[in-house]
C-alpha cells in the first residue's frame, strides 16, 4: 500500500504558515542586497577613466574659457578697488581745493594719476569681457559635446545594471517556478517552501517594476513591461499546469474514496445520485465492469 499524500491532501499547520511567511522575509533580505549590489558590479566594470573629459582641442576650449573668466573676474575686482581710490582721492582734492590748503597741488597730482590708473583697468576689463565672449562659444560647443559622451556613458552603465537586474530577477523566478512544479510532482511536505519562493520572487518583481518605473523611461520603461509580461506567462503556464494535473489526480482521489469520479457525490450504485452520470463502464480488456477512474481493472488487472 503506498503511503504517499496528494499535494491536495496537505493540510499546512500555522506553523509551516508562519515560518513560510519568515523565509519570504529573509529571502528579500538577501535578494535586496544582492538587486543593490548589481549596481555596483555594473560600476567595477567601467574603465578607470569613466568620466569623459573630452578631447585635447576640446579642453583647450574649456580651459580658455575658464582663464579668460578668471581674468575677467580679477578686472571687475581691480575696477571696483580703482573707482574706490579715485572717490577717495576726488574728495581729498576738492576739500583741499575749497579749503585752499597748500597740498591741494599734490592731491591734484595723486587724483590725476589715480584717474589714469581707472581708464587702464577698465580698458582691461574691457579687454577680458572681449575674451570670454570670444572664448564662450567654442567652449559651450566643447562642453555640450563632453556632457552628451558622459550621459551617454553613463547610461550605458545604467543599462547594464538594468540588464543584470533583471536577469537576476528572472532567473529567481524562474528557479521558483521550478521548485513549486518539482514538490508538487513528489508530493513533497516542503511545498510551502516552494509557494515562499514564488512570493519571494513576485516581491522582488515588483521592487524592479517600481524602481525603474519611477527612474527610467527612455529606453528603459519598457523593462517592467517585459518583466510584467513574462510573469503573468509565467504565472498562467502554472495555473494551467495546476489545473491539468488536478484534472488527472481528483478523479483518481475520488474513486479511492468511494465518491463520484465527476462530482465528488458518494457512489452507491452503477449511477451517480449526484450527477445521474454511470460510473461503471466495461473494461476495454475483459468487458468486466469497472469503475470509471480507476486505475486499474478490478477483473484482470488492466491499466
Amino acid at each position: 500500500m503506498s503511503t504517499r499524500v496528494d499535494v491536495e491532501e496537505i493540510r499546512t499547520t500555522p506553523s509551516e504558515r508562519l515560518l513560510a511567511a519568515v523565509l519570504v522575509v529573509f529571502l528579500l533580505i538577501g535578494g535586496i542586497w544582492v538587486y543593490g549590489k548589481l549596481d555596483d558590479a555594473a560600476r567595477s566594470t567601467t574603465p578607470p577613466e569613466y568620466s569623459y573629459r573630452g578631447t585635447p582641442a576640446e579642453q583647450a576650449a574649456v580651459a580658455r574659457l575658464n582663464a579668460a573668466q578668471a581674468r575677467l573676474t580679477r578686472a571687475d575686482s581691480t575696477v571696483a578697488a580703482t573707482r574706490n581710490e579715485l572717490e577717495l582721492r576726488r574728495e581729498a582734492y576738492r576739500t583741499a581745493l575749497e579749503a585752499h590748503r597748500p597740498e591741494a597741488a599734490r592731491l591734484g597730482r595723486r587724483y590725476d594719476r589715480t584717474q589714469t590708473a581707472f581708464a587702464n583697468t577698465r580698458q582691461r576689463d574691457a579687454a577680458a569681457r572681449a575674451a570670454v565672449l570670444a572664448a564662450r562659444p567654442a567652449a559651450a560647443r566643447a562642453q555640450r559635446h563632453i556632457d552628451e559622451v558622459q550621459a551617454g556613458r553613463t547610461h550605458d552603465r545604467e543599462l547594464l545594471a538594468f540588464g543584470l537586474r533583471l536577469l537576476f530577477v528572472l532567473a529567481t523566478m524562474a528557479f521558483a517556478y521550478w521548485l513549486l512544479a518539482y514538490l508538487r510532482r513528489r508530493g513533497s511536505r516542503y511545498f510551502a517552501v516552494a509557494v515562499a519562493f514564488v512570493a519571494y520572487a513576485a516581491i522582488l518583481a515588483f521592487v524592479l517594476a517600481g524602481d525603474y518605473l519611477t527612474d527610467y523611461f527612455d529606453p528603459l520603461d519598457l523593462g517592467p513591461l517585459v518583466l510584467s509580461l513574462i510573469g503573468i506567462v509565467l504565472t498562467l503556464v502554472a495555473f494551467a499546469a495546476v489545473q491539468r494535473y488536478l484534472a488527472r489526480r481528483i478523479p483518481h482521489r475520488r474513486v479511492r474514496k468511494g465518491e463520484c469520479p465527476f462530482c465528488g457525490y458518494p457512489v452507491r450504485g452503477d449511477h451517480c445520485e449526484g450527477c445521474g452520470r454511470d460510473v461503471m463502464a466495461p473494461c476495454a480488456q475483459c468487458e468486466q465492469p469497472r469503475r470509471v477512474g480507476a486505475s486499474f481493472c478490478g477483473a484482470c488487472g488492466a491499466v
